[in-house]
């Protein structure tokens, strides 16, 4: 049964998709033991990626409600689970490697010795799987830019989705907690460059889900915005699904561990897939060629230019905006960028742009 369950669950981590999906190697099935029990591998695999109950899961299974509801509790409290409370019902829904399971394993910020090891065991599997996968070609970005909407130039339209803001003063619910990836990389002895940890913000239902159950902490809008603006001093980036609505988190991110920026990076044009639909633009008369945007720049889309005026590489520029909130003379701002596109509206249409696209590039 051990072996069975866990096979299945290949299948399973497979089709709920991401960015690291369950792949046959040796290092998947020695980080998912170390993850999962038998017996919660064995109710992961029964569990929906959409919200169901207890009860439907164990109709599933064949098993009585009272132990698959002891079983999805301690899931949901070590983090292989999400677990939500809708007009006074229980929901329980199955997660993906990333965005998910990975994040909820280190949002306390904890360094146990089983901390250290689960770490060692995700950055062995998306080793391996990044070999046995190979270089991946984008075709359509899944995430986006949300650039710091105070440097956005006067005369440039400003839709809702492009202020962080509009987040923060939707939810009532919102949770902070530390970031997945440096905090998994100091894990296995890497440098974080003293960038803040306590950055990943969380709305709603995952907001309530993440205090509840994952050590992340409650904060009001107020403390919301100190946390972006912390993030902001930084030169991190704002970062968010590619939709404009169902937002339900907003990563702080830098350019040496963060997942998404990594990855777009290897691209021959990374603008393309990760862009918050704005440049800046340098003001002569207040520039004082001191260099702080080039070397704030994520992306290195920056280089001093004639007259000692920065130039900007619009493939690689990512709109985010530290080049501007970094700036000493306040010589920069963001303009939008012309006829640039809306994101698509939800995951629904999100999942639609991507296959349509994906169609295309096979032709």
């Amino acid at each position: 049964m051990t072996d069975d369950v866990y096979n299945e669950l290949f299948e399973v981590m497979k089709n709920r998709r991401g960015p690291y999906t369950g792949i046959d190697i040796p290092e998947f099935y020695s980080l998912v033991r170390e993850l999962l029990r038998p017996e919660e591998a064995q109710v992961n695999n029964a569990m929906p990626r959409k919200p169901s109950t207890a009860k439907d899961i164990a109709n599933e299974l064949g098993r009585p409600e009272k132990d698959i509801v002891t079983t999805l509790e301690k899931m949901a409290d070590r983090g292989l689970c999400k677990t939500f409370l809708k007009d006074g019902v229980r929901y329980y829904q199955g997660e993906p490697f990333m965005p998910g399971i990975f994040e909820y394993q280190f949002m306390t910020g904890k360094t146990t010795e089983r901390d250290k090891k689960v770490a060692r065991l995700i950055h062995a599997y998306k080793k391996a799987f990044d070999t046995a996968r190979g270089e991946i070609r984008m075709t359509f970005p899944t995430t986006r830019v949300i650039t710091v909407d105070k440097t956005i130039d006067a005369g440039n339209t400003v839709h809702t989705y492009d202020q962080v803001s509009t987040y923060i003063d939707k939810n009532d619910t919102i949770g902070v907690g530390t970031c997945f990836c440096r905090h998994a990389a100091s894990l296995v002895g890497e440098d974080t460059h003293d960038m803040p940890m306590e950055v990943c913000m969380w709305f709603g239902n995952m907001a309530a889900y993440a205090i509840e159950r994952l050590g992340a902490r409650q904060m009001t809008k107020q403390e919301a915005r100190e946390i972006l603006k912390k993030a902001e001093d930084a030169g991190l980036v704002h970062m968010s699904r590619n939709t404009t609505e169902d937002i339900d988190f907003i990563c702080n991110c830098d350019r040496w561990h963060c997942e998404v920026i990594s990855g777009v990076l290897k691209q021959s044009k990374p603008a393309l897939f990760f862009n918050s639909g704005f440049q800046p633009r340098f003001d002569p008369n207040l520039c004082t060629a001191c260099e702080t945007c080039i070397e704030r720049c994520p992306p290195e889309a920056l280089a001093m230019g004639d007259n000692d005026i920065p130039q900007v590489n619009l493939d690689r520029c990512f709109g985010c905006a530290v080049c501007a909130t970094g700036c000493p003379s306040d010589a920069i701002v963001m303009e939008a960028k012309p006829d640039f596109p809306a994101p698509p509206k939800d995951p629904k249409e999100l999942i639609t742009s991507l296959k349509a696209s994906f169609t295309k590039q096979a032709r």
